[in-house]
């Protein structure tokens, strides 16, 4: 049972990150975003290699500020590793 809900968690991220990752490249994001927004999905896309919920939190977290325009690549935003 517990491995059926693994499988339907994996399937539901692996849509999600297809969808994010056509959303930052289409026209509505600056070209300035595109390549650190494109980063941050992939590191999503490693972690999910190890843990699925907690890269569907990171992904959940990174698409809310795409919607709320928060993914310019200016100061104060936070690198992959965690660093300002």
């Amino acid at each position: 049972m517990e491995r059926d809900g693994q499988l339907e968690l994996y399937d539901r991220l692996a849509a999600r990150l297809k969808e994010a990752h056509s959303r930052v490249r289409s026209p509505q994001i600056p070209q300035s975003a595109r390549v650190p927004l494109a980063r941050k999905l992939l590191v999503i896309t490693a972690a999910s290699k190890h843990d699925l919920a907690e890269a569907e939190r990171r992904l959940e977290r990174l698409m809310a500020d795409v919607d709320e325009g928060r993914f310019s690549a200016g100061r104060g935003d936070v690198c992959a590793d965690g660093t300002p």
